[in-house]
C-alpha cells in the first residue's frame, strides 16, 4: 500500500533508532516507541487543555443542551452514514440512515431531538475505514495520531473522505467549520470524562487494544466479542 510504504519511509528517517530497539514486540504496532511518544504529548495536551476545558463546559451546560448538541451532531453524521452503507451495499441500513436524517432535521428541529430512535430507527455509525475494510483492505499498522488518538493506516488515511462527506466541510467562513469542529470535540471529550477510571495497566497498550478490538466490533457488525465487557467496551467512543 503507497501509503503504508510512504509512512514507514518517514519514521525511518526521522524516527530515533532507539524507538525500535526499544519496542516493537507487537506486530500490530511496528512503530510502538513513535506511536508512544505521539501519546505522551496527547496525554499532555489532554490534561493541559482538552479535560480543563472539557469539565468546565460540563459545568456551565445543562445536561438538556448538552444531549441536544450531542444529537445534532450525530444527525449531521448521518450523511456520512449514507455514504458508506451505500459503498458498502447496504441499500437498507442506507435507507435507514436518510430516514433517520429526514426525520431528525425536520421534526427533530435540525437533529436537535432524536426522534428516528424512538420511532424505531436505530443509529449505527459507518465510515470510510469500515468501507474500506469491507472492500477487503487490511487495517495496516496502528498509529496514534496528533491530537486525535489511536487510528491505523486504513483509518486515519479514510478521515479525509469522511470528512468531505460531512455537512460541516460546507460551512464558511473556514473559522466557522474550525467552531463546529472544536465543539463536537469538546462535547465527546465531556462524555469521558469518567471514563479513566476503566482503564487498567499500561494505558497506551489498554486504549490500544480497546481501539482495535472496537473497530473489528464495529466491522464485523456486532458479532466479535471483545475481553472488556459490554458496559466498559461501550464507554469508549474513538470515532
Amino acid at each position: 500500500m503507497l501509503l503504508h510504504r510512504l509512512l514507514t519511509t518517514v519514521i525511518c528517517l526521522f524516527a530515533p533508532l532507539s524507538f525500535a530497539a526499544e519496542y516493537g514486540n507487537d506486530p500490530r504496532d511496528p512503530w510502538e516507541g513513535l506511536n508512544r511518544h505521539i501519546f505522551a504529548f496527547n496525554e499532555g495536551a489532554d490534561r493541559y487543555v482538552a479535560k480543563p476545558v472539557a469539565k468546565a463546559y460540563k459545568e456551565v451546560t445543562p445536561r438538556f443542551i448538552d444531549q441536544g448538541i450531542g444529537n445534532v451532531f450525530d444527525n449531521l453524521g448521518e450523511v456520512k452514514n449514507f455514504f458508506n452503507d451505500v459503498l458498502q451495499g447496504e441499500g437498507k441500513d442506507a435507507m435507514v440512515d436518510a430516514g433517520r436524517f429526514l426525520i431528525n432535521t425536520t421534526v427533530g428541529v435540525l437533529g436537535f431531538f432524536d426522534v428516528a430512535t424512538h420511532l424505531g430507527l436505530p443509529r449505527e455509525s459507518e465510515d470510510f475505514g469500515q468501507t474500506l475494510a469491507v472492500w477487503g483492505v487490511e487495517p495496516g499498522p496502528f498509529l496514534m495520531l496528533p491530537l486525535l488518538g489511536p487510528s491505523t493506516i486504513r483509518d486515519g488515511s479514510s478521515r479525509f473522505i469522511d470528512r468531505y462527506a460531512s455537512p460541516t466541510s460546507e460551512v464558511e467562513p473556514f473559522s466557522a467549520e474550525l467552531g463546529l469542529m472544536a465543539l463536537d470535540l469538546v462535547q465527546v471529550r465531556a462524555k469521558l470524562l469518567g471514563s479513566d477510571e476503566l482503564v487498567s495497566g499500561d494505558k497506551y497498550t489498554f486504549l490500544k487494544d480497546a481501539y482495535l478490538q472496537r473497530r473489528q466490533f464495529l466491522i464485523n457488525d456486532g458479532e466479535f466479542q471483545d475481553s472488556f465487557g459490554d458496559e466498559d467496551f461501550e464507554s469508549f467512543d474513538f470515532e
